[in-house]
């Protein structure tokens, strides 16, 4: 999965389509991705003690990655992210469209 924690990224599908906010969570093994203020769900919460009434919480749920695509801090358009092998040996993601270092 090529979006991580922190990256700020466009909603291409769905009720959010368009919407961009910044990755709160990812869950590589299920493909999933929590964004900040996007993809919230009311939740109902009971009283937990005698005389408090329940409440209705919003929290966000996680979506699938492949619904969002990173975007690009240097030409400010969602793009799709590549892979290359810098001088001293690591591992760097590069934005396609103007192949800046992310």
């Amino acid at each position: 999965m090529k979006i991580r924690k922190g990256d700020h990224v466009k909603i291409m599908s769905g009720k959010d389509r368009g919407k961009t906010g910044t990755v709160l969570t990812a869950f590589p093994l299920e493909n999933k991705i929590v964004v900040e203020g996007l993809n919230m769900f009311k939740k109902r919460s009971r009283p937990k003690r005698q005389g408090e009434t329940g409440q209705i919480v919003q929290v966000a749920r996680p979506m699938p990655a492949s619904k969002a695509q990173i975007v690009c801090a240097n030409c400010k358009s969602p793009t799709r992210v590549g892979y290359r092998v810098e001088t001293n040996g690591h591992k760097a993601r590069f934005c396609k469209k103007c192949q800046a270092n992310l």
